[in-house]
């Protein structure tokens, strides 16, 4: 028996179905999410293109789950492709329709459940605090909900976009308005379809969807950690969340790239994961408080 154990949920979300882990310390054998654990957990993102099971995405939940001791929960975005499968894109609608709002929306919902102490049919310990990670993607969420939500005491940046309207550059402006984008998964070669959602909710939820105006309005520490060599999200982006955020840490990866260094299937740690893991679980100790309940 590990050190961390691992709970499914399956949630009913306004836009669709969120699957996602629950991952724990075992601090005894009979511990379950709802008893034994701390008033604080730990939300987990994935970024375009990812999901909860992604590479290292696995082992950053289990290595923040031990080195914060708390609970960590990840989750397949409604929108991801991800279908119940978990681990192909076998939902290529939910992709193609995929927005920003729509993200939001998902996360809110994990949010409200865990505060409600359920994430479906899976009881929880309601936190008191909470600590938001996002990958590329990913980000957008985490900083525009975290924002807001009394109970967000901490935020962490991997690879971040500060810039949403980037997604516009996807589409030529010449092409015909109701034609999708054609998407080139890498690692499977398969053609994913974008279609012009996204821009739509960006251009009807401008004000909204700013993750740098919602961290200058206002926000929990921020930390922002972002490889040097990063392929699809310029380092610029990082140097914008940390310009914005009043109480902001940026760490720059020296010789390495957008997922730092890993690739999927996992095949094992790399020096600068463990580097983003180290720099990111001692943010989460020092900004976010937390008790231990003893049943």
């Amino acid at each position: 028996m590990g050190p961390v154990a691992r709970v499914p949920f399956r949630l009913h979300a306004d836009a669709g179905v969120v699957r996602g882990d629950i991952r724990f310390p075992r601090l005894a054998d009979s511990a379950t999410p709802a008893d034994r654990l701390s008033d604080t957990a730990l939300v987990v993102c994935h970024g375009f293109k990812g999901f909860k099971d992604w590479g290292f995405f696995p082992t950053v939940c289990e290595e923040l789950a031990i080195r914060v001791c708390c609970p960590v929960i990840s989750f397949n975005f409604s929108g991801s492709g991800v279908g119940p499968d978990l681990g192909t894109f076998s939902d290529p609608e939910a992709f193609a329709t995929n927005t920003f709002s729509r993200e939001v929306s998902d996360l809110e919902a994990v949010l409200d459940g865990m505060s409600a102490g359920r994430l479906g049919e899976t009881m929880v310990t309601p936190p008191a605090h909470v600590g938001l990670l996002g990958h590329s993607r990913g980000a957008i969420a985490v900083v525009l909900v975290g924002s807001r939500r009394p109970e967000v005491c901490a935020l962490a940046t991997w690879a971040g976009l500060a810039r949403p309207h980037r997604y516009a550059e996807l589409f030529p402006p010449e092409t015909d308005p109701d034609r999708p984008v054609e998407i080139r998964n890498m690692r499977t070669g398969e053609i994913l379809l974008l279609k012009r959602d996204v821009l739509d909710d960006l251009r009807e939820n401008q004000g909204r969807l700013d993750p740098l105006a919602a961290l200058r309005s206002g926000a929990p520490p921020l930390l922002v950690v972002h490889g040097a060599r990063d392929e699809a999200v310029s380092t610029e982006d990082a140097e914008m969340f940390a310009e914005a955020g009043a109480d902001a840490e940026l760490a720059i990866l020296e010789s390495t790239g957008h997922t730092f260094d890993v690739q999927h299937p996992f095949v094992g740690s790399t020096p600068a994961l463990g580097r983003a893991i180290s720099r990111t679980a001692a943010h989460f100790r020092k900004w976010v408080p937390k008790e231990l309940y003893h049943a």
